[in-house]
């Protein structure tokens, strides 16, 4: 941070940093980043299973910012970063802002049939009224969900961290590669991705039979004879993106790799990486992976420095519309 620049602004209060259980190593690469420490919270459950949250030191007035993805173990990872919210604004915090790398429950955004629940706005009224007075994310699986909030959003993408992964390897070979979206939804995202690498783009077109089964049906743009980038905003069981990559190959791809901001990776997921034809796969770590899950053809981009420059510019009142390119 440079600290010369900071000066001219005044702070919303003492930084204050505070992290769940979801994903320590994050919210420690944050802290490092901003060379603080980490806020002293206790955080232990009952003998029923309930959680019991306690703040060790006073945040009474303080610029509180509290890490914790809602990823698996979804539901105990969402009540901890609820029950930490209410316990910060029970001690007066000044301002309580809820860092949510990944937002769970975001797949149901809106209702596609009869009786069916909006979870994405649920779990947005339930941060908004547990006490949070904004909201940092990336990669929302529906953008529209930043208008569930009553409060601040901060929407950032880690589309331009993942295609400089890449730029050594792709940067401006259209005869060589190529950026496919594995549906026509993720258009958008491929589309900036692509733009970054000066690549062409194609599009899968597939349907879903059932919810995490997919079918490719055909691809729209050229691939035969290059290297596609599957890009994505998250990968859970990996059956779609898979099978994706698989057809691809086996109808004249010379490789495949996968990038996605959101390493969700649940169920089947990692043996079905491992036996793909998938050549390397590139997530962010919004969500933290255990050691069983960090096969070799996986590499993990390190996201801490980027939203601890989005937590000090919040902090001393500077625009963040030209933190990312991309930010929504």
């Amino acid at each position: 941070m440079t600290s010369d620049k900071s000066q001219q602004y005044i702070q919303r209060g003492e930084l204050k940093l505070l992290t769940g259980n979801a994903n320590t190593k994050l919210a420690e690469s944050i802290a490092k980043s901003l060379n603080t420490s980490l806020g002293e919270a206790e955080i232990e459950k009952f003998s029923d299973g309930e959680i019991k949250i306690k703040i060790n030191e006073s945040i009474r007035g303080k610029d509180v910012y509290i890490v914790q993805p809602t990823s698996s173990p979804t539901n105990d990872n969402l009540m901890e970063l609820l029950i930490m919210i209410d316990a910060c604004r029970r001690a007066s915090a000044g301002y309580i802002n809820a860092i949510i790398p990944y937002y769970g429950y975001a797949r149901q955004d809106r209702k596609t049939r009869g009786r069916e629940p909006i979870t994405a706005k649920l779990v947005a009224n339930l941060i908004t009224e547990a006490g949070a007075d904004r909201v940092i994310t990336m990669d929302l699986h529906a953008g529209q969900i930043q208008g569930y909030f009553d409060i601040p959003v901060d929407h950032f993408t880690a589309i331009r961290l993942l295609s400089e992964y890449f730029q050594d390897m792709a940067y401006d070979k259209a005869d060589e590669f190529v950026v496919v979206s594995p549906d026509l939804g993720g258009v958008r995202r491929a589309r900036e991705f692509s733009d970054y690498l000066k690549l062409p783009i194609a599009i899968i077109e597939k349907r879903r039979p059932m919810p995490n089964v997919s079918e490719v049906m055909s691809v729209i743009g050229d691939f035969k004879g290059k290297s596609a980038i599957l890009v994505d905003d998250m990968v859970d069981t990996a059956g779609t993106i898979t099978n994706a990559a698989n057809y691809l190959i086996e109808n004249g791809a010379k490789d495949v790799y996968i990038a996605a901001t959101h390493g969700v990776l649940s169920g089947s997921a990692i043996e079905r990486l491992e036996n793909s034809k998938v050549k390397e796969v590139v997530f962010t770590n919004t969500i933290e992976l255990p050691e069983e899950k960090k096969i070799d053809k996986l590499t993990q981009l390190e996201i801490g420095p980027l939203l601890a420059e989005a937590i000090h510019r919040i902090n001393t009142y500077e625009s963040i519309s030209g933190l990312f390119e991309d930010v929504q």
